[in-house]
């Protein structure tokens, strides 16, 4: 299944560009020697801290996101099923419409089993960002309470990316459940602040 993305809303990057702080990350979380390295060094040559910016692809420069964040998707499932469970009971006696899913279980860890996204890097067409991003987070501490700022690196809405969307061969997971997913995922958003409707999106299949 390969879907074309487009942002709706912009959407924010996630990596911390302190060196240090986004290498010992690395240092921890990365089980690729190569691509530990290559990281590290896109890291070493950020100039500004304090900004949350996008990850760059080692060879080419350009903007990208993770699978991950694609995949991460899989939260969407668990906020449907409970969304169906609290359906009334004259909801439940109605016939469901044709291809629609009624019961999930379990979809997060039917997730991580049984879908794979491709590419591992999904590139967004682009090697600089859009702008900066910039809000006052309220935080409290054991001081009482403080404000802080948060800045991101931003790509702009109408920004479109591709991806492939597999799941294996005898999962229990339906190609219904998956458009649902997306369908929920698109209006919760990708990367940073999105309860503030950041990172929204639109989908299509493409093939």
């Amino acid at each position: 299944m390969k879907v074309k993305i487009t942002l709706t809303n912009e959407m924010l990057g996630t990596k911390s560009d302190d060196p240090e702080v986004f290498g010992t990350y690395i240092a921890s979380k990365c089980e690729d020697d190569d691509l530990r390295k290559q990281e590290l060094q896109v890291a070493e040559n950020i100039e500004k801290r304090g900004t949350s910016v996008f990850h760059r692809h080692p060879e080419t420069g350009e903007l990208i996101i993770w699978d991950y964040m694609v995949k991460g998707s899989k939260a969407a499932g668990d906020s449907i099923r409970v969304a169906s469970n609290n359906k009334k009971a004259s909801d439940d006696e109605e016939k469901p419409k044709p291809g629609r899913t009624k019961k999930w279980g379990s979809i997060k860890s039917k997730i991580d089993q049984f879908v794979r996204v491709r590419p591992r890097m999904i590139p967004l067409g682009k090697t600089d960002p859009d702008g900066v991003c910039e809000r006052s987070l309220r935080v409290n501490t054991a001081q009482g309470p403080r404000v802080t700022v948060a800045r991101s690196e931003v790509v702009n809405e109408k920004t479109s990316f591709e991806v492939e969307i597999d799941v294996y061969s005898g999962a229990p997971i339906t190609e219904d459940m998956l458009t649902q997913i997306l369908d929920f995922g698109g209006w919760t958003g990708l990367g940073q602040w999105r309860n503030a409707g950041k990172g929204q999106f639109t989908w299509e299949e493409i093939a």
